[in-house]
């Protein structure tokens, strides 16, 4: 699921391109394996710098919570 619009390691969401897969998460890094196990992609961790991510093996889309990530300031 690649297109000239990604950037860097952190893809963004593209409609028609990109599944519609999200998942609300309350903090800014999470872990991505697809869920799998061993049908799954390695274990990869993103971080949510704005409000969303997108994985770049999966194509998984991370949206922060409303409120959520201020991780305590770390």
């Amino acid at each position: 699921m690649r297109d000239a619009k990604l950037t860097g390691y952190a893809p963004k969401a593209t409609p028609g391109v990109t599944p519609d897969d999200t998942i609300t998460v309350s903090t800014r890094v999470v872990g991505c394996d697809n869920g799998g196990g061993a049908l799954g992609h390695p274990l990869v961790y993103l971080r949510i710098e704005d409000r969303q991510i997108t994985c770049p093996y999966c194509s998984r889309t991370y949206v922060l919570a409303e409120g959520a990530g201020d991780d305590g300031h770390h």
